[in-house]
């Protein structure tokens, strides 16, 4: 009886023991990888919806890891451990344009990422400093052209880097509009605005969660979106496709895990970020910054990246744009 005491005793101090180091790995901070600066609007949007959901899956940790066109934290969580730990950032840049347009890319973006739902849809927006727009005249996207074609070679454009939907949006729009404008690559979209601003560049291709606050203040000026259609948040601005036929270039975001997540863990991050990105408060906060919330499956988000990367192989052929 006493021997059968003291294995029943060690039975449960082992259970004990293993509840505890179950709970210590339930407590481990989620990773949240976004492969761009800190500031943006997916870093903006990355750290709403992490202290949306601390109480569900406990504290969500937001680690910038900027460089490459997003290619740098995109390879981190491509090689990280499947455990559910770490998450990040799939972008338009990262999962649909930068296999194309690298000739060296150091994850395969349709094996190594395992999708758990789409964040964001952003209206893209061409905007100008708004003194230099008055000072050259320029209105109209049409303006823009005529502008271009009469002074060869003198404008510039930024963009968030070499990769970047803004980049891409810049050579589809000179291919298209039949002009030159020389490309001017920051690391992420706020120092490409502040470039814009200060009158570094003539225009860029901004999304336009980044560009409102500086159209509503009068700094820089909307001269159209890049949506086939109007957007709702700036109706009085035409879209590009009305002078350029067919143009349009949209941005997105969303969360993915490494490849070889488990399922299960992979279903409970998908409820949780839903459910936040569902959430009232935060439709309402991303509205402020012109983002729309889209909430979806796994499936439904990975079906729509394998569509974007087949789409913009043929942008990016299109341009012959290239970074290396």
């Amino acid at each position: 009886m006493k021997t059968r005491r003291i294995l029943l005793t060690l039975l449960a101090g082992a259970a004990t023991l293993a509840a505890g180091h179950a709970t210590a790995q339930q407590q481990r901070p989620i990773r949240l990888v976004v492969p761009y600066a800190a500031g943006g609007p997916v870093d903006v949007t990355a750290r709403m919806l992490a202290e949306r959901v601390k109480d569900t899956l406990g504290p969500v940790i937001v680690d910038n890891k900027p460089g490459a066109g997003g290619n740098i934290g995109s390879d981190i969580v491509a090689k990280a451990p499947p455990d559910g730990l770490t998450i990040g950032i799939a972008a338009t840049a990262t999962n649909a344009v930068n296999p194309w347009l690298y000739s060296k890319i150091p994850f395969n973006a349709a094996t190594d990422f395992a999708p758990i739902t789409q964040m964001v849809r952003v209206p893209n927006v061409l905007v100008m400093n708004a003194e230099t727009a008055k000072r050259l005249n320029i209105e109209t996207v049409a303006d823009l052209i005529r502008y271009a074609k009469a002074n060869p070679a003198k404008l510039n454009y930024g963009s968030g880097g070499n990769g970047s939907a803004g980049h891409l949006a810049g050579e589809l729009f000179k291919k298209e509009a039949g002009i030159f404008a020389l490309h001017i690559p920051y690391n992420g979209g706020n120092p490409a605005q502040l470039a814009l601003i200060s009158g570094q560049v003539d225009f860029n291709f901004d999304n336009l969660a980044t560009a409102a606050p500086n159209i509503r203040s009068g700094k820089l000026k909307a001269i159209a979106v890049t949506t086939l259609q109007r957007s709702s948040a700036l109706p009085e601005v035409p879209p590009v496709a009305d002078t350029l036929k067919g143009f349009s270039i949209d941005t997105w975001w969303g969360l993915v895990a490494p490849a070889g997540t488990p399922p299960e863990m992979v279903v409970k991050l998908n409820q949780a970020f839903v459910a936040a990105l569902n959430a009232p408060e935060t439709k309402t906060r991303f509205a402020s910054l012109l983002a729309e919330p889209v909430g979806n499956s796994p499936e439904q988000f990975g079906a729509f990246m394998k569509t974007e990367l087949v789409k913009y192989e043929k942008v990016v052929k299109a341009t012959g744009a290239k970074v290396d």
